[in-house]
């Protein structure tokens, strides 16, 4: 992916990331490694919430003022453990690291950060990091999901999928790794069938935690077999202008403020 100078934090020296830092908003993605089905990648969220990031920072940078941080490889997963291939940080532990990675930001002179979120169990902690140290810096942070901050560029993208959005290692994450890592998608694909056709609204009244039901389900939502590669392209050029358009808006706010 193409990149522009100074657009990635560990390409710049200590003096280039001084002079940015009051103006530039940093883009922190967070993934995750954990099981991904039998058929994708542990990294799967990693690859995507740093391809995502970079992709959507590099749309808005003739815009504003903006940097991407080094991805952070490692989630809360521990609901995967079972399956292995999982590496996981306890909940204290993430909140911890996400929360004094961020600070020594604002530390370092940032006022502007933004934490772009690639898996699911992290979506409650990056938030509360950022509620927390905007109480106690004179900085401004958003934190969110990708696909809950593209919701409806991403819902667009997926009106006729079969299966649920996002899912975990379904249709719409195998259709994105068969976008951006074909060759790491192994073949034969787990099938299911669907019932009836449905689409997963980000927004729910309560969280529902079902003990043991990631066993059951065998780590995998829907029918990763009918995942395309054209449709994946769709979904991830969806999310990064959907993020790319959230970047904007976030620092529109900031100046602002």
């Amino acid at each position: 992916m193409p990149t522009t100078p100074h657009l990635l934090l560990q390409e710049m020296t200590r003096e280039e990331a001084k002079s940015i830092a009051p103006q530039a908003l940093v883009v922190f993605p967070v993934g995750a490694v954990e099981q991904h089905g039998p058929h994708l990648p542990v990294g799967t969220d990693y690859f995507t919430v740093e391809h995502v990031s970079r992709a959507a920072a590099a749309q808005v940078v003739e815009q504003i003022p903006v940097v991407v941080a080094p991805t952070l490889p490692f989630g809360s997963s521990h609901h995967h453990l079972p399956f292995g291939g999982t590496m996981s940080l306890s909940t204290e532990t993430y909140y911890k690291l996400v929360y004094e990675l961020a600070e020594t930001l604002i530390i370092s002179g940032f006022r502007r950060i933004f934490i772009v979120n690639g898996h699911g169990g992290n979506h409650e902690l990056v938030q509360l990091v950022a509620r927390d140290l905007t109480l106690k810096y004179e900085a401004h942070l958003a934190a969110g999901s990708y696909w809950n901050i593209a919701w409806d560029e991403v819902a667009a993208a997926g009106r006729e999928m079969p299966g649920g959005l996002p899912g975990h290692a379904g249709i719409y994450e195998t259709s994105q790794i068969l976008a951006l890592r074909p060759e790491l998608v192994h073949e034969p694909r787990p099938h299911r069938d669907l019932r009836t056709p449905y689409v997963h609204s980000p927004v729910s009244p309560y969280r529902s935690q079902i003990h043991g039901s990631w066993q059951r389900i065998n780590g995998f939502t829907d029918s990763p077999d009918l995942a395309d590669a054209a449709q994946g392209q769709r979904y991830l050029d969806a999310v990064v202008a959907g993020v790319a358009r959230a970047l904007v808006e976030f620092y529109r706010a900031t100046e602002a403020a």
